[in-house]
């Protein structure tokens, strides 16, 4: 059952009138005649799918922000037309959303009255890109401050505002003028995985920016991408393809734009193809260590990694063969010992032995393991799952410092000296921050020979689950759960700021899964205390720095901050293990990291 549409509580005008197409539309979010009674509306029907049929005013105007089209929704009105009939009809001006903070769709209700005209029109589709028109590359709306992740979200909403759309600034803008249209995109290119249905985001033949090395779109500073579209269900009933990856080329297609699922899509008249598909070999890192003083760094989110996870064998060989055994490893998401049975084990030695033993069989180095058992159930994560932060290290090039590990329920303090009271330790493992969440893994280290002492603490923050669409209703979208990332990051700076109070020197490293973008306000406690995140110090391009692949976005959730004493000569790469292959053939949703520093200086 669909649920209420606008018209149900918002009904404006009763009488029956007689319209244009594009008078229903309008030029706002919300037509000016939802729940008015429409008659003798004439139109073009350009496409049919299963539940309604798409109409095309035979009077268009020449406004680009108004859209000619409109949805006629009813599956037994879809039954009495045929595209390239022109018809008349009446019915009712509704606007229709599945979930209330998705933009509302127009559509013509309990149609009535249909009269083919005539039969056999051509239905020419309108071209977006190339010659024709093209979206904006940065902006979503004039609702957002210039920023989709200014706080706080949900300041406002389109479909309360329903400002005048500016289809030259703002993306959603652009889209929404041409809901309900027929369009041609060529020049195609994938910037993130099929879904499950074969549902793709794409760009065309049009300008782009953020454009990364791969051939999709990196999330940058207030640039998010609204210029990319989502191919959605072939409006035939045939199936895309669900191996499609990031940076395959597609051939051209035809289709209506709609609204749906909270995004602006494109409705295919048939399925997609895969013109040329990207190669999958991943380069390796190039940063290798010296086993001395210039040694290697990896970060890893292994996605619920148990000892009998099918994916272990593919991320101990990325561990072994693509981030080259690095000397100590961040790991993120180790399960305990049994995996999701939620039977009350804690313990991941079992798990950690096992992907140890898989990256020596995969000629990678004999690894020794640190983690911090966590009170069963606290983590968050899969239920049963106790996923932990964990390191691996290559005994031969570092150990801890005076080894004495912490519990899971006695936060390490740092000492005089800069010593830690427990090491490997917790940091404030019962502050309400980390409530459901991962608590950060400290540690104090010096080379094998004893000599040049350096700290990790490898963090894995609050998911961002309740985030709201980038398309959506709600302005700015919902950034789920970033107050408890704010405060997270907080408690972390506040140990930070506590150790180099110690050591004004000291060499730092903050690394792991944030689940946020650095470029956002909360991480001002980060620049207050000193830390930079090492892409920066590298000078890596914006346009490469991505662990995750997210709807239209190449973006980055997992980063390294690093104190200024590790800065100079500091070196990163993020390895595409997973991003750049497809879905079923990736080991993790996020992609390693891998950087070089010197320890000594």
């Amino acid at each position: 059952m669909r649920t209420p549409s606008l018209s149900t509580v918002a009904l404006l005008v009763q009488t029956a009138v007689a319209v244009t197409i594009n008078e229903i539309t309008g030029d706002r979010y919300i037509s000016p005649y939802v729940g008015t009674q429409i008659t003798d509306l004439e139109g073009l029907v350009t496409a049919k799918g299963s539940s309604g049929f798409y109409l095309r005013s035979t009077s268009p105007d020449s406004d680009d922000k108004t859209s000619n089209s409109v949805y006629v929704y009813g599956s037994s009105a879809t039954k009495s037309v045929t595209v390239g009939d022109i018809i008349t009809l009446s019915g009712k001006v509704t606007e229709y959303r599945s979930t209330s903070s998705y933009v509302y769709l127009t559509e013509i209700e309990s149609a009535t009255d249909i009269t083919v005209v005539s039969s056999g029109n051509t239905v020419t589709p309108i071209v977006i890109g190339g010659n024709g028109r093209s979206p904006p590359t940065e902006q979503f709306t004039s609702l957002d401050n210039g920023d989709p992740f200014s706080l706080p979200g949900n300041s406002s909403q389109l479909s309360t505002a329903n400002p005048v759309l500016d289809t030259t600034a703002y993306g959603m803008d652009f889209w929404q003028s041409l809901t309900g249209e027929f369009v041609s995109l060529s020049g195609l290119t994938a910037i993130s995985k099929a879904s499950s249905y074969g549902d793709t985001w794409v760009v065309g033949d049009w300008a782009v920016s953020g454009k990364n090395e791969r051939g999709g779109l990196t999330m940058t500073v207030n640039d998010s991408n609204p210029e990319a579209l989502i191919i959605g269900l072939p409006l035939d009933g045939s199936k895309n393809p669900t191996d499609v990856k990031l940076g395959d080329t597609l051939g051209d297609i035809t289709g209506i734009i709609t609204q749906a699922y909270g995004y602006y899509a494109l409705l295919p008249s048939t399925a997609l193809s895969v013109t040329s598909s990207n190669a999958t070999d991943v380069p390796k890192t190039s940063l290798i260590s010296n086993k001395k003083c210039k040694i290697t760094f990896g970060d890893y989110n292994v996605d619920n990694l148990g000892p009998d996870s099918s994916t272990l064998p593919g991320v101990a060989g990325h561990i072994a063969n693509y981030l080259q055994s690095p000397d100590i490893v961040f790991l993120q998401e180790i399960q305990d010992n049994d995996g999701s049975t939620n039977d009350g084990v804690v313990s991941a030695n079992v798990t950690l032995s096992t992907l140890v033993s898989s990256i020596v069989e995969q000629g990678g180095v004999q690894y020794e393991f640190y983690d911090i058992d966590p009170v069963d159930g606290t983590n968050g994560g899969e239920s049963g799952g106790n996923i932990r932060c964990a390191y691996l290290y290559n005994p031969e090039v570092v150990q801890l410092r005076d080894a004495n590990p912490g519990t899971s329920t006695t936060g390490t303090t740092v000492k005089s000296g800069g010593t830690l009271s427990y090491n490997p330790g917790l940091i404030d493992p019962t502050n309400e921050a980390w409530d459901a969440s991962r608590k950060p893994l400290v540690a104090q280290w010096e080379r094998a020979d004893g000599r040049n002492t350096f700290y990790t603490i490898n963090v894995h923050l609050t998911s961002k689950y309740g985030s709201t669409s980038l398309e959506g209703d709600l302005r700015p979208p919902v950034n789920g759960d970033v107050e408890k990332r704010a405060s997270q990051l907080s408690v972390i700076a506040d140990f930070v700021s506590s150790l180099l109070a110690e050591v004004a020197d000291a060499r730092i490293i903050v690394a792991g899964d944030y689940n946020e973008y650095s470029f956002t306000d909360i991480f001002n406690v980060f620049t207050e205390v000193g830390l930079q995140e090492i892409d920066e110090v590298a000078g890596l391009a914006a346009t490469e720095r991505y662990t995750y692949l997210y709807d239209q976005n190449s973006e980055q959730l997992d980063h390294m901050f690093i104190s200024s004493a590790l800065a100079t000569g500091a070196k990163v790469e993020h390895v595409h293990v997973n991003t750049w292959v497809s879905t079923a053939d990736q080991s993790s949703d996020h992609d390693a990291t891998v950087a070089l520093m010197n320890v000594c200086q």
